[in-house]
């Protein structure tokens, strides 16, 4: 029997040697289409000068030059079908100042809007190898992701550059043209940032998601502005109608993200981690001189356990340490969360404006 539609199977060993009718293509810089047969015929590009005893086919354009302030246009791909991996690098420096969109069935509003390092849980434009199943950031600084991004009609993916400095980018966009299951939703991604969080308020890393699906990750860029533990702060999932009390409040920041005890392992120090599904993969410390403040990467993946709505979803995030007399703290720290779902289309156009001041690392 043969697989005829992408149906989200595709990734796991189980199906590894199951026939499918599926076509597979790949969107780079040596084949800007994607269309079949069409790779590596360049006669221009970044590599031309490099390849200049070798000609054509010899890798003449690898790469891409994005001038400042303005948008790539990385694929645009006729469905239906669904990308399967995408791997990318530049330089850190501009980790913060790309912002990554992404469009499915010519759609208006973006579903996928967020700076490109934050994407691939980097958060801080300092490079952090990460070893998850979705995300695997690799030495030294190329990104990959496998989530699964599925349409039916088209799918529409740029990257505009907010900076005052032009930017070499290497991409590739790996996909595949099948149909696509009746049962299967579209992939979104928000960005958000709260510098620094208000008192006594809580970081919100989504809201105002309405329709059917499942939130299925956490990424955090953390930076403290107290002396102390900061991670006694709850998760909390408002599901289908929720208002004050949510459905889903977890235990503590270290807690959500599979850790525990202020992740403090040995005694004395932070215990980084990076796993398939959740980890603390970076920890910046102070320098004594410019770096005032211990800044953190985490992720959680809800793969195993994705949180299901059917109507709206809201999600939010404490920020609480200790004060005298063991007393919770609210704090006043830099949050920039990404929040990662499947839902049906049409989504709720996101509220959040991202500008280059409010992304800025200092």
């Amino acid at each position: 029997m043969t697989n005829n539609s992408f149906n989200g199977l595709g990734m796991g060993l189980g199906n590894l040697s199951r026939l499918s009718h599926a076509k597979s293509r790949s969107i780079s810089a040596e084949n800007f289409s994607g269309e079949k047969g069409k790779g590596g015929m360049a006669t221009e590009g970044t590599g031309k000068n490099c390849a200049r005893d070798l000609g054509q086919g010899w890798k003449i354009s690898p790469s891409i030059i994005i001038p400042p302030k303005s948008t790539f246009t990385l694929a645009t791909i006729q469905g239906p079908g669904a990308i399967v991996h995408m791997w990318t690098t530049t330089f850190p420096k501009h980790w913060r100042s790309l912002i990554l969109r992404a469009y499915w069935d010519e759609e208006e509003s973006p579903s996928i809007e967020t700076p490109y390092g934050d994407f691939f849980a980097n958060g801080w434009g300092e490079r952090c190898n990460i070893n998850s199943l979705p995300i695997a950031v690799n030495p030294a600084g190329g990104m990959n992701s496998y989530w699964e991004m599925p349409f039916r009609k088209s799918a529409h993916l740029t990257l505009e550059n907010l900076g005052e400095q032009e930017v070499v980018l290497y991409y590739q966009i790996d996909y595949v043209l099948t149909e696509v299951a009746e049962d299967m939703a579209y992939f979104h991604a928000q960005w958000r940032r709260s510098n620094p969080l208000p008192y006594k308020q809580v970081h919100t890393i989504l809201d105002g998601v309405k329709g059917k699906g499942h939130y299925v990750g956490t990424y955090l860029a953390w930076q403290v502005n107290s002396n102390g533990w900061w991670g006694e702060g709850e998760v909390k999932f408002y599901l289908d109608g929720d208002n004050e009390f949510p459905t889903i409040c977890g235990t503590g920041t270290e807690d959500y993200f599979g850790g525990a005890w202020n992740f403090e392992h040995p005694q004395g120090t932070y215990g980084t981690y990076s796993t398939m599904f959740l980890g603390l993969p970076q920890m910046i410390q102070p320098d004594g001189l410019y770096r005032s403040q211990q800044r953190f990467g985490m992720y959680r993946w809800h793969i195993m356990d994705p949180i299901r709505f059917e109507e709206d979803l809201r999600v939010t995030i404490q920020a609480l340490g200790w004060r005298s007399g063991q007393r919770y703290l609210p704090l006043q720290d830099d949050i920039a969360s990404t929040g990662f779902w499947y839902q049906t289309e049409p989504h709720a156009p996101f509220i959040s404006s991202i500008y280059l001041d409010m992304l800025e690392i200092i």
